[in-house]
């Protein structure tokens, strides 16, 4: 079951981010000349990258939202409802007419569109590093939590596999119908997910509340009453895989064919390479946390990256495909993925079954919000403004120690059994799941 839990979540990961990702993809490279006016070059930009960030203010609602379903209904039941939600739209934006059609009107759907994207989106990551947890075998659960994340690269390598070809049209047609393809092959692939992720039994940490009767009737209440603690913590900690992710999959796509000069095509093939990549790496940093601990192995990650920060624009600015591509492999894979996978079940272990999901998802998405929509955007007003790249290296910088302060306030779980009869406690020998969570102690 384990393996097909695995398995069922990583897929189903990889179909939803291909959703997601490639509106990024999208949102760098064609939104800004199809769905606003033609004019100023930096405003089109901008307000293509704004509807990108728009999608992430609505992944806390979304985690929310969905983390109360999850929490009260199971976690399987969610991870088919954000599947069917994530596809259909990205499938209506691929139909969506162009400015020169419809005006205004064509960037409002868009935008609307992009929110319901981002609900779905609030509750993927949760729910599927969650399903792999809830499964896991003692002493491996961060190696099988790590493993759904994959399911990101996977999206983003189907995504970028999909959509690079398009953009070898010769522009006029890339921007009237080859761009709108790899959305439209949205709806055929979700049949798919569904199949997959319908084969899979409920986690036995939720089987065992629903039992014993233990589930919360309002998760979002609290989990605010209960571990605000634990919430503050895991959203600062969420800041540092925020950076490491967008800055080089979304930020650097336009960079590098705005800025430097290079075909979108070298931007699209160092994701490729970087996420390729992410398949090992991923498992291996959960693997890594389940010998030496979480907060090593994603302090490693969030250090790397404020390291890597300067020259990673360095890089990019030298033009040269081979060392564009090690600047993204290096933010994007190596310390993005020593966070990302010591998270992934770092997470999980601060909050107890009843309101896990609402808050595994309520901390990460709202640093998804605050830290990783907004910062494509940011990097292009501030690279406009300073005519430079020095002050996002730096904010990059500031952002990882934010990551860093959050990771070392939180306790070690490894040892902490996931079931209601033994939370709380090391030797699985503890009563009837108490309302306090373990992580909050001593607050």
């Amino acid at each position: 079951m384990i393996r097909r839990v695995v398995s069922a979540s990583t897929i189903g990961t990889a179909l939803e981010w291909y959703d997601f990702m490639l509106y990024g993809t999208a949102a760098a490279l064609v939104f800004n000349k199809v769905f606003f006016p033609a004019g100023d070059p930096l405003a089109a930009t901008l307000a293509s990258l704004g509807t990108f960030a728009v999608g992430f203010f609505a992944r806390p609602i979304g985690g929310l939202l969905f983390g109360h379903l999850g929490d009260r209904y199971g976690r399987r039941f969610v991870l088919v409802v954000t599947l069917t939600v994530m596809a259909l739209s990205s499938t209506a934006i691929g139909l969506i007419p162009d400015y020169r059609s419809i005006g205004v009107a064509a960037p409002v759907i868009l935008v609307l569109l992009r929110v319901t994207q981002g609900l779905g989106a609030g509750a993927e990551y949760a729910g599927g590093a969650l399903m792999a947890a809830e499964h896991a075998p003692p002493g491996r659960r961060g190696l099988f939590a790590a493993i759904p994340p994959t399911g990101n690269a996977l999206g983003v390598i189907l995504a970028t596999l999909v959509f690079t070809p398009f953009t070898w049209l010769p522009q006029d047609a890339f921007l009237s119908w080859g761009w709108r393809v790899p959305f439209l092959v949205s709806i055929l692939i979700l049949p798919i997910g569904l199949y997959i992720r319908s084969r899979v039994d409920e986690t036995p940490a939720f089987t065992e509340t629903v039992k014993a009767g233990n589930r919360s009737n309002a998760p979002v209440l609290e989990v605010l009453r209960e571990a605000p603690g634990s919430l503050l913590k895991g959203f600062l900690l969420s800041v540092g895989p925020n950076v490491a992710t967008y800055i080089p999959s979304v930020y650097a796509l336009s960079y590098v064919t705005d800025n430097v000069g290079l075909a979108a095509a070298v931007a699209t093939g160092g994701l490729l390479v970087a996420n390729t990549i992410k398949l090992v790496t991923l498992p291996l940093s959960g693997a890594l946390s389940d010998r030496f601990g979480r907060k090593p192995v994603f302090v490693a990650g969030a250090v790397l990256c404020a390291v890597a920060a300067f020259p990673f624009f360095w890089l990019l600015d030298t033009g040269n495909v081979i060392l564009v591509w090690l600047a993204m492999v290096v933010v994007l894979t190596f310390a993005n993925d020593l966070m990302l996978g010591s998270q992934a079940s770092m997470l999980p272990e601060q909050f107890p079954t009843r309101v896990r999901f609402t808050g595994v998802a309520a901390s990460r998405e709202l640093a998804a919000a605050v830290a990783g929509g907004t910062l494509p955007f940011i990097a292009a007003f501030l690279t406009a403004r300073t005519q430079g790249t020095w002050a996002i290296s730096a904010l990059m910088v500031v952002m990882c120690a934010i990551a860093i302060a959050g990771a070392l306030g939180v306790r070690d779980g490894r040892s902490v059994p996931f079931t209601d009869s033994g939370e709380g406690a090391d030797d699985g020998t503890a009563p009837a799941l108490r309302h306090t969570a373990p992580a909050d102690r001593g607050l």
